[in-house]
């Protein structure tokens, strides 16, 4: 268990990490050379020590792409530009409504069904944004808003729909395509990489040379990013994959807010105020009762199985 809760802590450091970063470079060229330098990471390992899986065909190259655009550049580009004007916590609870947005795209995109309860839940969870909504920045505030929502946190609205929707692709590019995990994960990083750089290029960064502050700082804190997001976390999370249900690793990946604050707070002098916690209460009444009905519906399907395979153990003996 206490590699659980150290996942979710590694987890929630990225995001205190992620805007400690800025002091060092632009935004926009961190998340680039970052993304870049995972997915030569990523290939490299691949190509080493598992080089039979090391191929692709260029008329998969259209939906590779698309992953990098969606699950690497848009998503991380997004995140950056919102994390800026707010506190790192408030980031890291938006980013734990992935499973009911992951749960909407099911319902819109591939026509998956919600029970009464996962509605209730769905809903509960969104309502629990509104306290957390309420406390804003001056930086945030400074950003514009419609309504009470800041573009700060529309941008990292659309940064977790970008990345649920590239997981889904990620899923059918991995199924349909035979891809490993590696493989595809490590070119949609070099697309998205690359995309984010030419981004930085483009919107005026400061190419003189680089749109670095601090080579002393960036250097070290970019590697240990990337050590933490792309090599321990995959690993770790893969590994405990085979220990513990996927329902119950999303379930407990309510404690990295938590993380998230505590990091924030420390390192980066964040102000915690009763709206997170507030939001944290309620979100977690939303995820509990929507993952207990898919806990429940898990176990209504697998049972029939299990009845199934009886007979024909019996048979066999």
């Amino acid at each position: 268990m206490y590699l659980v809760i150290l996942l979710y802590a590694l987890f929630g450091s990225i995001f205190p990490l992620s805007k400690g970063a800025l002091n060092f470079s632009e935004p926009f060229f961190m998340i680039g050379s970052r993304m870049f330098l995972a997915g030569l990471l990523l290939l490299a390992h691949q190509f080493i020590w598992n080089r039979k899986a090391f191929n692709f065909k260029f008329s998969h190259l259209k939906y590779l792409f698309l992953l990098g655009f969606l699950n690497i550049y848009l998503t991380n580009i997004a995140e950056i530009w919102g994390l800026q004007h707010m506190v790192s916590s408030k980031a890291c609870l938006i980013y734990s409504l992935s499973p009911f947005l992951g749960a909407g795209i099911a319902y819109l995109v591939l026509k998956e069904t919600l029970s009464a309860k996962k509605w209730l839940g769905f809903c509960v969870g969104f309502i629990g944004l509104i306290p957390i909504l309420m406390f804003k920045t001056q930086s945030e505030s400074s950003t514009g808003n419609i309504a009470f929502i800041s573009f700060a946190e529309i941008a990292l609205l659309i940064a977790v729909f970008c990345s649920v929707y590239g997981w889904t692709l990620l899923k059918k590019v991995i199924s349909e395509f035979k891809y490993s995990f590696l493989m595809a994960n490590g070119i949609s990083m070099l697309f998205g990489g690359a995309l984010a750089l030419i981004h930085s290029y483009v919107a005026g960064e400061s190419w003189n040379p680089l749109p670095v502050n601090d080579f002393s700082g960036f250097i070290p804190n970019t590697l240990l990013i990337c050590l933490i997001s792309n090599i321990v976390c995959y690993n770790l999370y893969g590994y405990l994959l085979k220990r513990y249900t996927a329902t119950f690793m999303s379930f407990a990946g309510l404690v990295t807010p938590f993380f998230a604050s505590l990091f924030g707070w420390l390192f980066l002098e964040e102000t915690v105020t009763w709206h997170f916690f507030l939001s944290v209460a309620i979100c977690s009444i939303g995820l509990t009762i929507f993952y207990l009905e898919e806990l429940k519906r898990e176990k209504i399907y697998v049972k029939p199985v299990a009845q199934a395979e009886t007979p024909q153990l019996q048979e066999a003996n």
